[in-house]
């Protein structure tokens, strides 16, 4: 229970740009529904008076009592006798105030239409009626909007879509184990009817077609997404649907923004997002979602109908940018081929018979560092990858070359591996980073595959595999993207068969799914030759017909640094087998000596104590030196 509360107070910062000391006095009131139950709600009037103003409305099932110590959104906080709006903050049936009204199957789009065709006779009303909020509040603005409320004028749904479908939860055929065990905490309790449908049934059909309604929409809507939080595809498509399909009246006065944040922390937009700063977002999504409430409901001339439809910001480089949708225009698919020595690059591989391969354990899985998680235990956004997840023996990296110019993505990458296990089943996870020139591999997409799910996701497409076969194997990354990999960075995929807690582990063992079993150890491969070649896609804007790189012949990278157990030696000599790795302490006494021949070669390194060391790279009559750091 207190991680829940933990979890509701850090998640509901986000309704407010301030904390401030000061309590709000909201009036407490029960709103009727048609079935003669009542949802409790809170009304926040200005000045406490009757004035007839334009109403937000906020439906919540995270509790409307914590609305008065951390204020009101739209830049409001605690400041509401300066505000132009009234709000309403209604809990949903079956949590916390209105927990009397619930019933077995509620249909909220309905107690939201009751809750806004209530609030237009008020006498405070003017009629007007908008709706805000992110997430599991955005997610109920669509079902009201559906139900097409006479008053009902706008809505901002925050990193939230219409559609439920098996890949939300199910992603690559693998349970999304951090983010359900979120939603149990929170209250929803979907872990046992989710567990009940690890295939694309009649169940997820049914779903899936019901939860996506596009051509239902009547108002205009301002959706916000952030590129490091787990809904981003579900905005796209909602986005999408809505411009395509939704009332002709309104298709060209939806707006949509997306930025660097993740799920936790979009309309008050920090300026820390995961391990990076984004000074040029900080408080961008809830100052424009004031802007779009005062044009919409107090017809305020403030310039938004001339805004772009599109606005996104294009990480890296850290610019805002615009476009009238979001699509794959002036977008060239090109593919980076992983390498026998580690690299990534344009070309196809050489050899004829050549692959990599790494062992999983189920009871040593790699970690889940940042990105787009939901469990408060968890870090969220970009982290690096360097340490906990690349310091391990349980993994394939494979880098560029520093960049000589600056490289932009836009869109969703796709990995295609050739692989191969000794076990009937088994995941390959991708991740793919930005390596910065310091050595920091930081987070920007993963992505996973179950083995028997690899020709679809129906009972029917599913099959373990024959160990020691070679496989193809397209690992989607689950979401779109904007960033720009500067010159001097890297680009970098790893590969491994576990991201815990963000996916189930596999036991490898075949059986049946989601239940106790016995665990093995796999001894999986990734193939890098001309015959089977592994590779991923990237969607690059500009991109030119071969990579320009700084490959400078007298250069090397060691990764991570700090370090804990293991350190990679990345090196561009083009001898290298005649390249040797010395470790020295501070007092020059020699602790290691290694000839390398691999480019991304693998140094053990647990019997270091911590502390300061020299690695001296000999190659012919070159001497290069680094300073290693060890930490535990």
């Amino acid at each position: 229970m207190n991680q829940i509360k933990s979890f509701l107070l850090s998640y509901l910062l986000i309704i407010s740009s301030e904390i401030s000391v000061a309590q709000l006095t909201p009036v407490s009131i029960s709103i009727p529904m048609r079935d003669g139950k009542f949802l409790a709600a809170d009304v926040y009037l200005p000045n406490n008076d009757s004035i007839q103003r334009p109403t937000i409305l906020i439906q919540t099932p995270y509790n409307k009592n914590f609305y008065p110590f951390l204020g009101l959104p739209l830049q409001i906080g605690s400041n509401v006798n300066a505000s132009p709006f009234n709000f309403v903050i209604a809990d949903w049936r079956c949590f916390y105030g209105s927990t009397a009204a619930c019933i077995a199957t509620p249909k909220r789009g309905e107690d939201g239409f009751d809750c806004v065709e209530w609030i237009a006779q008020q006498i405070w009303s003017d009629g007007q009626i908008g709706t805000w909020g992110p997430s599991a509040l955005g997610i109920i603005q669509f079902q009201t909007a559906k139900e097409k409320p006479p008053h009902l004028v706008c809505s901002v749904p925050i990193v939230s879509g219409m559609r439920t479908g098996y890949i939300k939860y199910y992603p690559g055929g693998v349970y999304r184990t951090e983010y359900v065990q979120m939603l149990d905490n929170l209250g929803y309790g979907l872990s046992t009817i989710l567990l009940a449908h690890p295939v694309k049934d009649i169940y997820w059909t049914i779903s899936e077609n019901n939860t996506f309604y596009p051509d239902s929409i009547e108002v205009p809507m301002f959706m916000i997404g952030g590129w490091y939080d787990h809904a981003t595809e579900d905005v796209l498509e909602t986005f999408n649907g809505i411009q395509m399909q939704s009332s002709p009246s309104v298709r060209s006065k939806h707006k949509l923004l997306i930025g660097p944040w993740t799920h936790n922390t979009t309309s008050s937009a920090p300026l820390n997002v995961g391990q990076l700063d984004y000074p040029q977002a900080v408080n961008v999504s809830d100052s424009l979602a004031r802007v779009f409430f005062e044009y919409q409901l107090l017809n305020v001339q403030n310039g938004w109908a001339s805004r772009p439809t599109v606005e996104y910001f294009q990480m890296g480089e850290n610019t805002w940018k615009s476009d009238s949708s979001w699509n794959n225009a002036g977008v060239n698919n090109v593919d980076l081929y992983f390498q026998s020595q580690g690299d990534l690059d344009l070309n196809m591989p050489t050899s004829s018979s050549a692959f990599l391969n790494f062992n999983y354990d189920p009871k040593d899985p790699s970690p889940t560092i940042g990105g787009p998680t939901l469990l408060s235990s968890l870090n969220q956004g970009p982290d690096d990858q360097a340490s906990q997840v690349e310091n391990r023996n349980d993994i394939l990296s494979f880098t560029t070359i520093p960049l000589a110019q600056d490289i932009v993505l836009k869109g969703r990458p796709v990995a295609h591996l050739k692989v191969s296990s000794d076990k009937t089943d088994t995941d390959f996870s991708i991740r793919l980073t930005d390596v910065y020139p310091d050595g920091r591999s930081m987070l920007v997409l993963d992505g996973i595959r179950r083995m028997r799910f690899r020709n679809g996701y129906q009972a029917g497409d599913t099959s373990n595999i024959l160990p020691g076969s070679v496989y193809s194997l397209d690992i989607d990354l689950f979401a779109n993207t904007a960033i720009t990999f500067l010159a001097g960075h890297r680009i970098r995929v790893d590969v491994t068969s576990s991201n815990y807690p963000r996916f189930d582990c596999n036991l490898n063992n075949g059986q049946q799914m989601y239940v106790a079993g016995d665990t093995m150890t796999a001894s999986n491969k990734v193939y890098v030759d001309n015959v089977n070649a592994s590779y991923i896609t990237l969607p690059l804007v500009g991109f030119p017909n071969s990579i320009e790189v700084n490959k400078t012949a007298d250069e090397f990278y060691v990764f991570p640094n700090p370090a804990d157990n293991f350190i990679r030696i990345n090196y561009f000599f083009p001898v290298r087998e005649c390249a040797t790795i010395k470790i020295f302490d501070l007092v020059g006494k020699k602790i290691l000596k290694k000839d390398l021949t691999d480019n991304n070669e693998l140094i053990d390194i647990h019997l270091l104590v911590s502390g300061i060391y020299f690695l001296k790279m000999e190659y012919k009559d070159k001497i290069l030196t680094r300073r290693l750091i060890i930490e535990r």
